[in-house]
């Protein structure tokens, strides 16, 4: 006979779990979710949200273990009720810092599917658009650049691909002769290859690097190449779904994609910091 993983009761041969008892701790997870979303955006008593989760994972046989990730979901979908409409007004920035303050969570329980991140961008977006230099990033460790007096690092991309337009030439043509026996099965050929070369651009891998993003320049660095360019010698940007393109001021200047990072994040930036 086994025994229900949920409410540790016998559950039958051959069973695991009584459907009911399932079906009260899927329906429990969801609830909790939407009651964690529903206080921050709503911004009550955290101290009865507290009951209320509790109360409810207790009847839904949801263990204590399992609120970390319930309490992340419900902060996922509260990030998505703020942002839908692109912008993070100040008085949500303060829910979600009351609610970071109250349950003082590691980071990582409620950035599991990138929502500080997107509320950190939001922000950024906000401050540029309000004609302020952000200073919301935090970098430990040692950038691969040096800055300018009064630069500032608005944000960092790791793992960037780095590509530029290059030219390559090849020749397209036939060749022309006549071969004469010289001996049983050996052949010598005589003639000559007729061609013109044929160019064609592609899009050359150069390095995978760091990608960071300042109140002046935009910069990559990797291994192989390291540069900066400063945005008032951009004369055109292109958004990518995973990354941006750039055309620099210049007749042999080329075209560049970096690739692997937050198109849409990358070009609004890029575009408004060039006008501060």
């Amino acid at each position: 006979m086994s025994i229900c993983k949920f409410c540790g009761q016998k559950a039958g041969f051959f069973k695991s779990v009584h459907k009911e008892c399932e079906a009260a701790y899927n329906a429990g997870k969801i609830a909790i979710a939407n009651k964690i979303s529903q206080a921050i955006v709503a911004s009550t008593d955290f101290a009865n949200l507290d009951t209320e989760v509790n109360n409810t994972a207790q009847s839904a046989y949801i263990k204590k273990e399992e609120l970390g990730e319930l309490y992340g979901l419900g902060f996922d979908k509260a990030v998505e009720t703020f942002l839908d409409d692109g912008v993070v007004s100040p008085e949500e920035e303060e829910k979600i810092s009351n609610f970071k303050t109250h349950f003082a969570f590691d980071e990582s329980i409620l950035d599991r599917s990138g929502s500080l991140q997107k509320i950190v961008k939001a922000l950024i977006l906000r401050d540029i658009f309000d004609h302020k230099i952000p200073s919301r990033l935090n970098i430990s460790g040692t950038l691969p650049f040096l800055l300018q007096k009064d630069e500032s690092v608005i944000w960092v991309f790791q793992n960037v691909e780095f590509y530029e337009q290059r030219t390559k030439t090849t020749f397209q043509g036939r060749s022309q002769g006549v071969s004469v026996k010289i001996a049983k099965g050996l052949y010598y050929r005589t003639g000559s290859f007729k061609g013109n070369p044929v160019t064609s651009e592609q899009m050359t891998l150069l390095g995978n690097g760091m990608f960071a993003l300042t109140n002046k320049n935009l910069y990559f660095g990797s291994s192989a190449k390291t540069f900066k360019t400063p945005y008032n010698k951009l004369i055109s940007i292109t958004q990518y779904s995973d990354g941006i393109g750039i055309q620099k001021d210049g007749v042999s200047s080329k075209p560049q994609i970096f690739k692997d990072l937050d198109g849409w994040f990358a070009y609004n930036l890029i575009s408004n910091l060039t006008k501060l």
